[in-house]
């Protein structure tokens, strides 16, 4: 069983997308079929088998007392790497002994308990700093035939990131020197360039490499071990971004309800 973190602190600003239905309130608050988005995100953990805590990061003014696996609840600090830093430290914490973590987004309400379980324990058949799941484009057009994803294109496999990952959290306390370079990088493309290497990033633009061979360029040069895990599950990487995604997971979480 893992701990997990689930990142609430984004506000959507005016001129976003979603600004029009959050009105200046957090995302994870925003109502979507009947409960707040990191509800649906929340009941999913809990009812997830392999894990066992839950710290709530960026969201300290919900009322989290209605899900049992939730320990902590704790401020926003700003930027998303920053909150993501904070949650684990907090889960070592209350958990000296705690060697990865699961990270996930508060804005994936379609997220089931089941997917969660078939994510750890996939993960932990090795032992890698980092899991980062992706969703094949063919995946995600037969669950959500509209949502508009934005995709890349590699050699054998067109995909988008997913919102529930893994990671060591180790790789997060005590590697200073990389997660330093990650967040002078968050902003700054050739700089996000220069981490995986201009070789590299060659072979992605131009879809001369598998997405095996972008993990093991990527990993090392970063200082890590990692893999891509491609997940049969859509709803890992369906976040609610735009009005349009919006209405597209509520009429399915909708006809959820509906059984």
């Amino acid at each position: 069983m893992l701990p997990a973190i689930v990142i609430a602190g984004g506000i959507p600003q005016e001129g976003e997308p979603l600004y029009p239905l959050t009105l200046g309130k957090p995302k994870a608050l925003l109502e979507i079929a009947g409960k707040p988005m990191v509800q649906w995100v929340l009941n999913a953990l809990d009812e997830a088998q392999e894990i066992d805590q839950v710290v709530l990061v960026g969201l300290p003014e919900y009322n989290s007392n209605q899900h049992k696996k939730v320990v902590a609840s704790i401020e926003n600090r700003g930027e998303m790497l920053a909150n993501i830093r904070s949650g684990v430290m907090k889960v070592l914490e209350i958990n000296p002994q705690a060697h990865h973590v699961v990270v996930v987004s508060s804005d994936i309400p379609a997220l089931k308990g089941e997917m969660v379980d078939w994510l750890v324990r996939t993960t932990m058949q090795t032992d890698e700093d980092l899991y980062y799941t992706v969703v094949s484009r063919d995946v995600m057009e037969r669950r959500y035939p509209n949502s508009k994803r934005s995709y890349t294109r590699l050699k054998d496999i067109e995909l988008c990131g997913g919102d529930i990952n893994v990671i060591r959290t180790l790789t997060v306390t005590s590697n200073d020197k990389l997660w330093n370079k990650i967040i002078a990088a968050r902003k700054n493309v050739l700089k996000q360039a220069s981490l995986v290497g201009y070789d590299t990033l060659f072979l992605l633009l131009f879809r001369r490499i598998t997405l095996d061979q972008a993990a093991q360029i990527v990993a090392p040069r970063l200082d890590v071990t990692g893999r891509a895990v491609v997940t049969p599950y859509a709803e890992m990487g369906m976040d609610v971004d735009k009005p349009h995604q919006f209405e597209l997971v509520q009429a399915d979480l909708l006809q959820r309800q509906k059984g």
